[in-house]
């Protein structure tokens, strides 16, 4: 586009995944441009796309995580011992993956030492950054979605589960379970008791407040073993799957906002927040 046709948009929805799409550069592109658009500003999509960064900012907020070791390219580089030995503190199994990422790109599950190098150099073919965090002990992949309402205050919806057939073809919820081989179900709503999920929308909340998001979010949990309560959360998507067979949209519809209205909703939002500082 030129920067005249970038201009005359009256509102944009980046609906796109991934680095330069709601990592905050388009973001950025757009309130340079003075366009209105829908979802997280810059420093929200930024920090919500960058693992260890959301990590620190939920700790900050008092939200339950896993523990997690970050490993910087230089430390890598030149002190790679060190590294390795930090990384093994967390026990196993555990996860690598591109700090910077989505989708499950480059993620690995780690069960021994003698494959955690490889797993790391995959990760750094995404990302010279990587985060490696404590497994979930038999965990159940919980999720709730987040918008805010007319007078910008954030709302909690139904909240739903992941389920991915057992079996030899995934150890994890993957890039293929995912998207590619139809072996994971979208549950709505989730079979969890009236505590747990009020819980979830409570931490939901303060996870979408804690990274000054905007607009919408889907807020990704764990019930596991490994804690007692059993919920830590795993990250904030702020701008998550949208078509009508998404998690983020079902959970809309089960909490009584149809996929018409949540568009028309979130355009609406962004229509009337101010350009600027805000």
């Amino acid at each position: 586009f030129s920067w005249s046709r970038i201009a005359d948009i009256d509102v944009a929805f980046p609906l796109l995944h991934g680095p330069w799409g709601e990592d905050g550069t388009i973001q950025g592109l757009f309130e340079i441009a003075g366009v209105r658009y829908v979802g997280a500003g810059v420093l929200a999509s930024s920090v919500s796309m960058d693992k260890p960064f959301t990590k620190t900012v939920f700790s900050a907020a008092g939200l339950p995580q896993l523990p997690y070791v970050t490993i910087q390219p230089w430390e890598w580089n030149a002190y790679r011992t060190r590294s390795l030995a930090r990384v093994q503190a967390l026990g196993y199994p555990m996860f690598v993956k591109p700090a910077r990422a989505g989708s499950s790109s480059g993620v690995t599950r780690v069960t021994q030492e003698s494959d955690l190098i490889a797993a790391i150099e995959l990760a750094r073919e995404h990302d010279p950054k990587v985060v490696v965090e404590r497994s979930a002990l038999n965990p159940r992949e919980i999720e709730c979605a987040v918008i805010q309402d007319a007078q910008g205050k954030p709302i909690a919806s139904e909240v739903g589960e992941i389920v991915v057939q057992t079996g030899p073809q995934h150890d994890y919820y993957d890039f293929e379970a995912k998207y590619l081989d139809g072996t994971s179900q979208n549950v709505v709503p989730a079979d969890i008791s009236t505590g747990v999920k009020e819980r979830v929308q409570t931490y939901a909340l303060q996870a979408f407040d804690a990274v000054g998001a905007e607009g919408l979010a889907r807020v990704d949990f764990f019930l596991t073993d490994n804690v007692d309560g059993g919920l830590v959360i795993n990250e904030i998507n702020t701008m998550p799957g949208f078509t009508p067979f998404s998690m983020f949209p079902r959970l809309w519809e089960a909490s009584g906002m149809a996929y018409a209205d949540l568009v028309d909703h979130l355009i609406s939002l962004a229509l009337n927040r101010d350009l600027g500082l805000r």
